[in-house]
Parts: structure tokens; C-alpha cells; sequence
């Protein structure tokens, strides 16, 4: 190396020029803030996840320079309004402590935006399959639509999200088994088949199975019915990622759950990956035997929760580049204002808009969307019934505060009106027991399982206690009309 006696940054260049004529070239204006940009990615990888650096990352590539700005190249608006929401504040950072000077981003959408390929940080394990080495054709049990770059990942499914992008990468080694489990309509056969459809494309020689538990019992029965449970058994125990959709429907089934549990053993046994995906948690499945359940609980179990305003705005903007019209940004503001629910319900308010724009020839408006949307928007599952309605409403009536509710008192006086309010929420929401504990102080889905089981047995003992639920159930949803 030859020696100098300039003073030199990480990268091999000259720190006093840092931010004032590193970016010059010989004329004296061509920028070049590639350098800081590498560096600032560089880092930024090693303060987030491979997954999450694979997703938002890989996508994204260094353009030009101007002076005191970088210009980077995305495939789409959608990558870019995303980009800028979770790591423009991150990414200028790192630039101002590289260069010493202010820099800003700015976007170009490019269709076909280069790729750099991103090796993982940790070798793959030595019991995963091969990485395949030609093209395969389409799994014939998966919806090629369901992947990993059409799934928009927001607050209420990133660690799902994550999950999942992680068990697609390394089949079989960690977090094995998975059940993901939430509502209807937020994203569980998406993930699933995800995953299924990147092990199917990733992996040479690799057999996916994915089934629903309805037909996985058909199958089952049929193969009784026509003795040839070994084929049955062949297909299911002979797999490289088994994927399981609503395991709920299981439940009261004795004789599916005992043929899943062997063929749960069989498939753990020789490392090979299972998915399951449920509309609660498992601990709430109230007729499923205690083996199978302790199988479920074995491996990682994560949540999908009802998406938040800036994750169904990016949703509805990501399918609305797939569609073929324009909408404004005031009617997609409408829609994630009034559709709060679930990406179904989001799906069919923007389906309804795209129909209507092509079969009349008419450009969407606000005017056109609160008229062709009426119904969708008052439907009861749209109404702002929040836990802390439900709780207002529910003390008001018993002459307690709000807060009494989620407090620590255990009087009966308070103990009563909390429960009948956790068992409402569960009654007439999608909440979760987790959610819903977590709303009334912070309290285990176990208490919650436990004051709805309360409620019921009273129900049945004292007959004056259903004329009251149902008055407090319709109070509640009179308030959710005002707002």
C-alpha cells in the first residue's frame, strides 16, 4: 500500500473533500455521491433484518448524483411512497454522516430497475434442498398472484410478514412448525401460499403441498371410503413443506385429527416444513385434542391484526397500479376512511369502482365513489365500533368510569361490567383475545377466554341478563353511527 499523509475515510477517500468536491468530477459538475450511497446501504443492512433489507432494498438502485442529492431508481410509485414512509429519515441520515453534507433522495420509477443480487449473511442450512437451477412451472395447487412482492407489510403483519419470508428461505431448519392465525380477510392464504410459491420456484426437486383442512378431511374420508388410506398417507408424510389453511375446521373431528397428528410426527421428525394458518389462536380451538394443540404451540405462532389507514392506503394503492383506471388520491382516502375491516372488504369496494368505470365509461370521483360505495361503507362491520366505545358505553351504564374498566380492581361492582364487556367486544368485533386483553389493561387472552365463558354460563342461569347485553349491543352500535 503506498504510504500518504492525507487523512482517509472507511471508504479510501479523502476525508476534507467529504460533502465539499467528492461528488465534483473534472469539469466541476458532474456529482458523484455514489461512494456515500453504497455505504450508506451497507450499514443499513446490518441494522435490519435480511428479510426486510431482501424486500424494500433489493429493489432499489443507485441512478445519479446532482449536487447535494441522489437520485435512486424504483420499479414503481407504490416502492417509492413506501420507501419514502419507512426509510427516507434513515437513509438522508446516513448520508449526512458520510458526506458531512445534507443530502436528499430523489425518486425515478423505473419498470425494470436493475437488481443486485443479496447473498444471505449466514450459509444455507445443510439440511434445506437445493437451490433449483432451472425455471419450474407454476405449482398447480397455488395462485401465482400470492407472493411475497404483491404482500404490502405494514405494522399489523410485519412480523407475520417476516416470518414467513424467512421459513420461504430456509424450509425446514427454523420456525417449524409456523401457525399464523387472525381474521377474515388479512392476508393468512397469501402468506401461506407465499411461501409455498417461493420453496416451489427456489428449490429443485422440492414437493409442496398446500390443501385446506376441509379437503384435507375430504381426501381423508374418501380414502377410507376406497382403502387407499396408504396413498393418502404417501402423499401427505412423503412432502417437503406441507401447508395446512384453516386448521379451525378440525375442530369436533376426532378421526382427521388423529391422522394429522401422526402425519404431524412423520413430517417433524425428518425436518421437513409445516404451515398451518387459523382464524384465532390455537389455545382458543375448543374441541382439539391436547397433542395436537401442544404440536401447534411447538413451533413459532404469529398474528395478523386488522391493518391500520397507512397500510390499506398502501394496499389499494399497490392494486390500483395493477388496475386500469385512475382514482383519485381523495377517493382512495375515502375508502381507507370508511373500509377498516379487512383487505377482502378493501378489495371489493376497489372492484366495484373498477367495474363501474369500464362498463359506464365514466372517470371516478369522490361524488361517485361515496354513491356507488353506500353500501359497502354502512355496512354494520364498517361502523367505528372500537373497544373504547364498548367500554365507554358499558361503564356509562353501570356508573363507572372508563378507566375503571381497564384497571386493576377485582370488585365485583367492576369485575362484572369488565367482563361483559370483554365478552361484547368479542361478540360483535374481530378483536382478538390478545387484542382485547391487551385493551383491558394489559391482560393475558386467558382472562378474556375466561370472562366470556362467565358471561355465557350466567346467560343460561339468570334470564334478565339478555335483555340487558342486547340493549348495551345496540346502544353501541347507535353511538358507532355518529362518528
Amino acid at each position: 500500500m503506498l504510504a500518504t499523509n492525507r487523512v482517509m475515510d472507511y471508504n479510501g477517500y479523502p476525508l476534507e473533500k467529504r460533502g465539499r468536491a467528492a461528488g465534483k468530477g473534472m469539469n466541476g459538475t458532474n456529482w458523484d455521491y455514489s461512494v456515500f450511497w453504497k455505504e450508506a446501504i451497507k450499514q443499513i443492512r446490518d441494522e435490519i433484518s435480511d428479510q426486510e433489507f431482501m424486500m424494500w432494498f433489493n429493489n432499489i438502485s443507485y441512478e445519479t448524483s446532482r449536487e447535494n442529492e441522489v437520485v435512486i431508481a424504483v420499479p414503481s410509485s407504490f416502492y417509492r411512497d413506501q420507501v419514502k414512509q419507512r426509510y427516507l429519515e434513515l437513509i438522508e441520515g446516513k448520508l449526512l454522516e458520510l458526506s458531512g453534507n445534507k443530502m436528499s433522495l430523489d425518486f425515478e420509477i423505473k419498470k425494470s430497475a436493475p437488481k443486485e443480487p443479496v447473498e444471505p449473511k449466514s450459509p444455507r442450512a445443510a439440511a434445506g434442498p437445493e437451490p433449483m437451477k432451472k425455471n419450474r412451472s407454476a405449482h398447480t395447487q397455488l395462485r401465482k398472484e400470492y407472493n411475497f412482492e404483491n404482500f404490502v407489510i405494514g405494522v399489523n403483519n410485519s412480523f407475520a410478514a417476516n416470518a414467513a419470508i424467512a421459513i420461504a428461505k430456509n424450509p425446514g431448519t427454523a420456525y417449524n412448525p409456523c401457525l399464523i392465525y387472525g381474521g377474515v380477510g388479512l392476508g393468512k392464504t397469501h402468506l401461506i401460499q407465499s411461501i409455498g410459491n417461493s420453496v416451489f420456484r427456489e428449490f429443485e426437486g422440492s414437493k409442496v403441498v398446500y390443501v385446506t383442512a376441509e379437503n384435507f378431511t375430504n381426501e381423508f374420508i374418501l380414502a377410507i371410503r376406497d382403502k387407499t388410506t396408504h396413498r393418502f398417507k404417501n402423499k401427505y408424510r412423503n412432502t417437503d413443506v406441507l401447508l395446512i389453511d384453516d386448521i379451525h375446521f378440525l375442530q369436533d373431528k376426532t378421526g382427521i385429527q388423529e391422522e394429522l397428528f401422526h402425519t404431524f410426527n412423520a413430517l417433524y421428525e425428518t425436518n421437513k416444513q409445516m404451515v398451518f394458518t387459523c382464524d384465532r389462536p390455537v389455545s382458543e380451538l375448543k374441541a382439539l385434542s391436547d397433542r395436537l394443540r401442544s404440536r401447534f404451540e411447538r413451533g413459532l405462532n404469529v398474528d395478523l391484526q386488522p391493518p391500520s389507514y397507512e397500510t390499506r392506503y398502501a394496499i389499494l394503492k399497490k392494486k390500483i397500479e395493477n388496475s386500469r383506471i385512475s382514482i383519485p388520491e381523495e377517493v382512495v382516502a375515502l375508502i381507507c376512511n370508511n373500509v377498516t375491516t379487512n383487505v377482502r372488504d378493501l378489495e371489493a369496494a376497489l372492484t366495484k369502482l373498477v367495474a363501474y368505470a369500464e362498463l359506464v365509461n365514466k372517470n371516478i370521483n369522490l361524488e361517485i365513489a361515496q354513491s356507488q360505495l353506500k353500501d359497502i361503507f354502512s355496512n354494520p362491520r364498517q361502523n367505528n365500533v372500537t373497544i373504547d366505545l364498548i367500554k365507554r358505553v358499558v361503564a356509562d351504564y353501570f356508573g363507572l368510569s372508563h378507566n375503571d374498566l381497564s384497571g386493576k380492581k377485582r370488585t365485583k361492582s367492576i369485575a362484572f361490567p369488565r367482563q361483559l364487556a370483554m365478552y361484547i367486544t368479542r361478540e360483535i368485533t374481530e378483536y382478538s383475545t390478545i387484542e382485547v386483553g391487551l385493551d383491558f389493561g394489559g391482560r393475558d387472552h386467558t382472562t378474556v377466554m375466561y370472562a366470556c365463558q362467565r358471561i355465557e354460563n350466567k346467560m343460561k342461569m339468570d334470564p334478565t341478563l339478555e335483555p340487558i347485553l342486547q340493549h348495551l349491543i345496540r346502544s353501541i352500535k347507535e353511538h358507532s353511527t355518529k362518528f
